[in-house]
């Protein structure tokens, strides 16, 4: 599976409306704080039941940091990657830029940088611009470019650019509809037409409860691509999940687990899997902490029960 697949499915569609009413009254409660410097580390550790691994390791350096929320900085990155005696190294650096309004999620955030591993450059884009031009209505724009991350592909220099514009519609108090409508270019000639849907239903608006029924289907161009990433012709995936996120003194806990049906080309048809865990500190103070997990079970062309794991953090200390 490609790591586009497996970021595009992580997605949080409608996260920041969910969230958006109970930071309110938390948030104007604490102070501002004129921007500062800061520094960071961050990690992301990945492995899969293919055998391959990925291992990335940065440091940050923000120039201007206010709170997590809005920031400029820089980032360098080494990346590892290995599958049984196959290896790659890489090294990027990226400008950060983030602006949200922590109370609405209104805002944008950008990572652009330059990514060289296996005698390959690519000018990577991570960026995503969020508006809510009613109360009940709110549409964010998402581009990314980057390597398809499997042996092959990186061996080629075999990069995607994914744009897309999603759609988060409330309908009445308790329930939220988001839609995403996307195409995802490979410099294969490759091309992938993306669409997703995501009811969302909060029994009680204290609780942090969610029940989703979430659809995402998407349809490729070229079906033969010498296996160098997993690529059907068509896929679509219908999963059921809930969700559970929590704030405590300022900190956010959220967990969210999915039982799911795929079908590839029209024909096979498996069980999916999803397990995500994230947390983080409060948006505002001397040090930022984010800490994620997950786990996913899917078909690749190694098999129907390809699984795949994850392990993220980041800490950030003001001075």
């Amino acid at each position: 599976m490609s790591g586009v697949t497996r970021y595009l499915a992580a997605l949080p569609l409608g996260f920041v409306v969910l969230i958006a009413a109970p930071c309110q009254a938390e948030e104007t409660k604490e102070k501002e704080k004129s921007a500062g410097m800061a520094f960071g580390t961050e990690f992301f550790l990945t492995n899969d039941s293919d055998h391959f691994q990925s291992r990335r390791v940065s440091v940050e350096f923000f120039p201007a940091f206010e709170n997590a929320d809005r920031f400029l900085g820089f980032r360098l990155g080494d990346y590892q990657y290995r599958q049984d005696s196959w290896r790659r190294a890489g090294q990027k650096i990226s400008f950060l830029a983030r602006s949200i309004e922590t109370r609405t999620g209104d805002g944008g955030a950008m990572e652009a940088g330059v990514f060289q591993q296996g005698g390959h450059t690519l000018l990577t884009l991570d960026g995503n611009y969020r508006i809510s031009p009613t109360k009940s209505t709110a549409v964010e724009f998402l581009l990314t470019r980057d390597w398809v991350e499997t042996p092959k592909s990186l061996d080629r220099g075999i990069d995607f650019s994914f744009v897309g514009v999603a759609v988060d519609q409330g309908l009445g108090s308790h329930v939220t509809l988001v839609g995403l409508v996307a195409q995802q270019y490979f410099s294969d000639g490759n091309r992938r037409d993306h669409g997703r849907l995501r009811l969302i239903y909060q029994p009680s608006l204290d609780l942090g409860l969610t029940l989703q029924a979430r659809y995402r289907t998407y349809r490729s161009t070229h079906e033969d691509v010498d296996r160098a990433y997993f690529n059907p012709k068509s896929y679509a995936e219908s999963m059921l999940a809930v969700s559970w996120r929590q704030r405590f003194q300022g900190w956010t806990a959220a967990v969210t687990a999915g039982l799911g049906n795929e079908t590839i080309n029209h024909e096979l048809r498996q069980p999916t899997r999803l397990l995500d865990f994230s947390l983080q500190s409060p948006v505002r103070g001397s040090q930022v902490f984010r800490f994620g997990a997950g786990y996913s079970r899917s078909t690749t062309f190694s098999g129907p029960s390809y699984q795949y794991r994850y392990v993220r953090g980041e800490w950030i200390i003001l001075f």
